[in-house]
């Protein structure tokens, strides 16, 4: 079952075409790598996907309803959440208010948080928590937290949007490698465990071939190929615009 369909995306900026005709899908459950060069039209394909930008041209399908022109709170409410390079978290609020102001905002309740429904999805929000390995970390303020914790905060954010496709736009940026592997394994035990479809840009190519199903690659607003991880390696193409060499290591 395909959660996403991309059909013939294009978004151009000032003559400068960002992304060109791209198509793909996302199946249920899926972690789906985009990976490309810097400038190969990775995020703007994010921002079109998620309601930042309208595209110029395309279609896009979330569960075959045409989701193109929504703005982004209406696309989280559908089921789409997103998480950016750098975490983001409300840093003078402990890790569990953090997760209940989210959750209270997707029920539209956010104005109770701060008079009678304080105590609000405290259940929900010390699951998420739990599932991100966050349970002993719950009433420390975020301001003091590790960063490798702090992203594993913003995970727990786009889970409280109850997702069925979440956007991880460099998920793993700022980390050390060990941080990246384990948030990465994180994010896929999840997915599987929930059926939480991914798709996820990734600059690290070790983390891209150790949990990605399948992998579609960008290079100047194009995708240039498609398919499971080790074909994706050995594609000849791939290896000159963007591993780096003729081998197909990175």
């Amino acid at each position: 079952m395909k959660i996403l369909e991309i059909k013939n995306l294009s978004k151009s900026f000032g003559g400068v075409r960002a992304v060109s005709n791209v198509s793909f899908s996302v199946a249920a459950g899926e972690l789906l790598a985009m990976i490309g060069p810097n400038g190969a039209g990775k995020t703007t394909c994010f921002n079109l996907i998620n309601g930042q930008l309208r595209a110029d041209a395309g279609e896009v399908f979330l569960e075959q309803k045409n989701i193109q022109g929504l703005a982004t709170r209406e696309l989280w409410r559908l089921g789409v959440s997103r998480s950016f390079q750098i975490a983001a978290a409300f840093s003078s609020m402990s890790v569990l208010e953090n997760v209940q102001v989210a959750l209270l905002s997707h029920a539209r309740m956010l104005g109770s948080f701060f008079s009678s429904m304080k105590n609000a999805f405290e259940n929900e929000s010390k699951n998420i928590l739990d599932n991100v390995g966050l349970s002993d970390q719950v009433d420390r303020p975020c301001s003091v937290l590790a960063y490798g914790d702090l992203k594993r905060v913003e995970l727990a954010l786009a889970l409280a949007g109850r997702p069925r496709l979440l956007l991880m736009d460099e998920p793993t940026a700022g980390m050390a490698s060990a941080e990246r592997q384990l948030l990465m394994g994180l994010v896929e035990r999840i997915s599987k465990e929930k059926g939480i479809s991914v798709l996820f840009t990734e600059h690290d190519m070790d983390v891209v071939f150790a949990h990605a199903d399948r992998v579609i690659v960008l290079a100047e607003g194009e995708l240039i190929a498609e398919g499971p991880p080790a074909e994706v390696r050995a594609h000849a193409q791939v290896r000159r615009v963007y591993l780096g060499d003729e081998s197909g290591h990175a």
